[in-house]
């Protein structure tokens, strides 16, 4: 596992991010990881990203670079088409810095209650945060954490479904330590095709 100190993230006022933001406000992204190929002899933890993952991958980075623009701190599950997602969506070239990029095996098969505390442990420094995972553990994330002020469109696309490089966008202006069922505010589940 490859994890980095979170104690030094910017400030409200250093992130780019948050230049649209209220300073006290909080971004979360959530990205499904694109099209998977089935090679034969293959683990599911190795399965790369097919052609089609790719480039679904990519147009999902272009649209949380319209959304979003950078990004304080990534965590990744460590599965090759999740890591691969992450690489094809453009999002390692300029919207987050390296040393901001934590991959993490506990995303992996993670389901809410597992991807709750990663969140509840980043710093309040922490404005922007993208994770990149799995279904059906970032859809039940979002669901849970969905609340109050949250999109009528975006909850009913949440609960239609939620696609291979799917983003589900939500809002907090609490801090991530408080983080808990119906304490967001989805904003929006993107599926760009």
């Amino acid at each position: 596992m490859t994890t980095i100190p979170l104690a030094a993230a910017p400030t409200a006022q250093q992130s780019a991010s948050d230049s649209d933001a209220p300073s006290t406000g909080r971004r979360l992204a959530l990205l499904r990881h694109g099209k998977s190929a089935y090679p034969d002899e293959v683990a599911d933890h190795d399965r790369p990203l097919a052609p089609r993952g790719r480039r679904q991958a990519g147009l999902a980075g272009d649209r949380l670079a319209r959304e979003i623009g950078a990004f304080d701190v990534v965590l990744c599950s460590t599965a090759t088409r999740t890591r691969e997602t992450l690489a094809a969506s453009g999002v390692l070239d300029g919207m987050v810095t390296a040393d901001r990029v934590q991959y993490r095996p506990e995303i992996y098969g993670a389901g809410y209650e597992e991807l709750l505390p990663l969140l509840r442990a980043l710093p309040s420094p922490v404005r922007s945060v993208l994770v990149v995972g799995h279904f059906p553990g970032l859809p039940d994330l979002a669901d849970e954490l969905a609340g109050p002020g949250s999109d009528d469109e975006a909850l009913r696309r949440l609960g239609d479904r939620f696609p291979t490089s799917a983003i589900a966008l939500l809002e907090t202006s609490g801090g991530w330590s408080n983080l808990g069922p119906q304490t967001t505010r989805l904003v929006d589940v993107i599926v760009e095709r």
